[in-house]
């Protein structure tokens, strides 16, 4: 299928890796002009690179700068006045409890995974409704949707996203704006290998057995891959996805217990 969004522009914030570099894979292969993120040069040189030989006319750039500070949202915005799709990425904080939860972790979850996405979104939203064409793209969590106690910093600040992405949905679809959701759980990507070792360190066990212990909880008896996932994000940004907003896509094995 041709998606239509050939020599479109796309800035995917944290793409370094895992779930962020998935998506602009994904987009690359489309001939999106695909401008990477991240803080650590290096990395986003062997990233770009990657990119270039998977897709040799593909156009690939980056954007060495950090998404948490105005100063880097500033260089960002400044490199690059414009994008026709913008996929919004970032870590999420650390597991922890309530005792953790001190104003500055409160404040932190917040700038890492709230206030970026919008400040972005703020920028280059009027430039897509004026041209008529426009995608925006979150990835969050699975656990928006289904809280976990030990993720709930990054819950909330990932639930705080969807709500207010959901409202301004609303007023830009007129303009074939669409802002979707991306939700994923246990896809095999160095964020799960994080988890995995925390686990392996809290029971005692081998990595084998935590690995197969997280397979066994999901639906499809295995992990996701990043491609299944950036294939994901690619249609949600695609011409013929132009009727589908203020979404939630769950990429979950078919975990997910609930009807909506």
């Amino acid at each position: 299928m041709d998606l239509g969004i050939r020599r479109k522009i796309a800035f995917v914030c944290a793409s370094s890796q895992g779930l962020g570099l998935a998506c602009a894979q994904a987009l690359a292969a489309e001939g999106v002009r695909v401008t990477l993120n991240g803080r650590h040069e290096a990395k986003l040189q062997d990233a770009a690179q990657r990119l270039r030989e998977e897709n040799p006319a593909a156009e690939i750039s980056y954007i060495c700068a950090d998404l948490t500070t105005e100063a880097g949202r500033s260089s960002i915005i400044s490199a690059l006045p414009q994008v026709d799709i913008l996929v919004t990425n970032n870590a999420g904080p650390q597991p922890g409890a309530l005792t953790d939860w001190e104003a500055s972790a409160l404040r932190e979850a917040m700038e890492a995974n709230f206030i970026p996405a919008i400040q972005l979104i703020r920028t280059w939203l009027p430039a897509m409704q004026a041209q008529g064409f426009g995608r925006i793209i979150n990835i969050t969590s699975a656990m928006v949707k289904t809280p976990h106690y030990m993720m709930g910093l990054s819950t909330s600040a990932r639930a705080a996203l969807t709500a207010m992405c959901k409202a301004i949905s609303q007023d830009v679809m007129r303009d074939n704006v669409t802002i979707n959701n991306l939700l994923p759980e246990r896809i095999d990507t160095p964020r799960q290998e994080f988890m995995l070792q925390r686990l392996i360190a809290k029971e005692g066990i081998s990595r084998e057995e935590a690995r197969q212990r997280n397979v066994q909880s999901i639906a499809a008896k295995r992990y996701g891959t990043p491609a299944e996932f950036g294939a994901a994000c690619a249609f949600l940004c695609s011409q013929q996805a132009g009727f589908i907003s203020g979404q939630n896509l769950q990429l979950d094995g078919g975990s997910y217990p609930g009807l909506i």
